[in-house]
C-alpha cells in the first residue's frame, strides 16, 4: 500500500524543489515533461511500482510542490534534479520523460548518487534535422498564439498535438483531464523555450555527458513514437558502454499516460535485476 508523504529540497539559488513521495523500498526519482507537473506525468504508473520502490515524484520549479523562480535555463533545471537527488542521502535509479529525460540522462552525469537511469523518449538534438526543428518551432509558436488569448488547455493540447502526441495518447490525455489541469503550466513552459534557445551548455548529446555517464543505463522510446525519439536512444546505447535501449511495444510518446504498467513492467525489470533490460 502506498504510504503518500512529501520530501523537499532549497537549491543554491533559494528555490524550494518539491514533490510527493509514494511506497516504500529502494529510491527512484521521476522527472516528469515539459507539459505536466510530478504528479499529473507519473500518477498512472505508482500502482504497479510503489510494492517496490519509494516513487519519489518532484516537479520543476514553478510547478506542483516547487517554487517559482525566472531562471528556467536547462542548466539550472538538471542542478535541481541533482539537488533533489542527492538530498535523499542514499544511491537513487533516476527515470525521466522526454525533457524530463534528458535533464535526467545529463544529471546522471553529474552526480555520483545516480545509480542507474532510465530516460523515455529522450531527445538528442544534435540529430534533429531542419525539418523536424521547424515543426517544433512552428508547435511553440501555435502554442504561444493560443495563451495570448487566454486558451491555456488548448495551448498545451496544441504543442502535444503538434509535436509529440498521437490521436490516440491526445484521446486519453483529454480522458483524463491532463491539458486542462497542465494548462496553468504553458506560461512556464513558454520560458523554459525562450531559454532554451539562448542555452549554450551540455546536452545528452555532448560528448562530454556520453562520456562522463558512468552508471547502468536504459534508453527506453515507444514502438510507435517519432523516429527522432527512437533515434535517440539507439544513439545513447551505441555511444555508451554501459547501456541499452528497449522499445514498449505499441506505445507512443506518451507511455506514462496509455502504457503506464508496460512502462512499469521494463522499469522494474532494469532496476531491480542488476539494472539489465526486462
Amino acid at each position: 500500500m502506498s504510504s503518500q508523504r512529501t520530501h523537499e529540497v532549497t537549491t543554491t539559488d533559494g528555490v524550494t524543489i518539491g514533490g510527493t513521495v509514494h511506497g516504500q523500498g529502494p529510491p527512484l526519482v521521476f522527472v516528469h515533461g515539459n507539459l505536466g507537473d510530478g504528479d499529473l506525468d507519473w500518477q498512472a504508473l505508482l500502482p504497479h511500482l510503489t510494492d517496490r520502490f519509494a516513487c519519489y515524484l518532484p516537479s520543476m520549479r514553478g510547478r506542483g510542490l516547487s517554487g517559482e523562480h525566472p531562471d528556467l535555463s536547462f542548466g539550472r533545471l538538471v542542478d535541481d534534479v541533482i539537488a533533489y537527488v542527492e538530498s535523499i542521502g542514499q544511491p537513487t535509479g533516476l527515470v525521466g520523460w522526454s525533457a524530463g529525460a534528458s535533464l535526467a540522462f545529463t544529471a546522471a552525469a553529474q552526480s555520483d548518487a545516480v545509480d542507474a537511469v532510465a530516460p523515455f523518449e529522450l531527445g538528442v538534438q544534435s540529430l534533429m534535422d531542419d525539418q523536424q526543428r521547424a515543426i517544433v518551432g512552428g508547435a511553440v509558436v501555435h502554442m504561444g498564439e493560443l495563451a495570448a488569448e487566454g486558451r491555456m488547455t488548448e495551448a498545451v493540447r496544441a504543442l502535444a498535438a503538434d509535436w509529440s502526441f498521437n490521436d490516440e495518447e491526445l484521446a486519453v490525455a483529454d480522458g483524463a483531464g491532463y491539458f486542462e489541469a497542465a494548462g496553468r503550466y504553458v506560461p512556464n513552459l513558454l520560458g523554459f523555450f525562450q531559454q532554451a534557445r539562448q542555452y549554450q551548455g551540455p546536452t545528452p548529446g555532448d560528448p562530454a555527458v556520453l562520456e562522463a555517464i558512468s552508471s547502468p543505463v536504459l534508453a527506453l522510446h515507444g514502438s510507435d513514437t517519432k523516429p527522432w525519439f527512437a533515434a535517440s536512444a539507439r544513439y545513447v546505447a551505441d555511444e555508451v558502454s554501459s547501456a541499452a535501449v528497449y522499445e514498449i511495444p505499441g506505445a507512443g510518446h506518451a507511455a506514462p499516460l496509455t502504457h503506464p504498467r508496460e512502462l512499469a513492467e521494463a522499469l522494474t525489470g532494469f532496476f531491480a535485476s542488476d539494472h539489465q533490460p526486462a
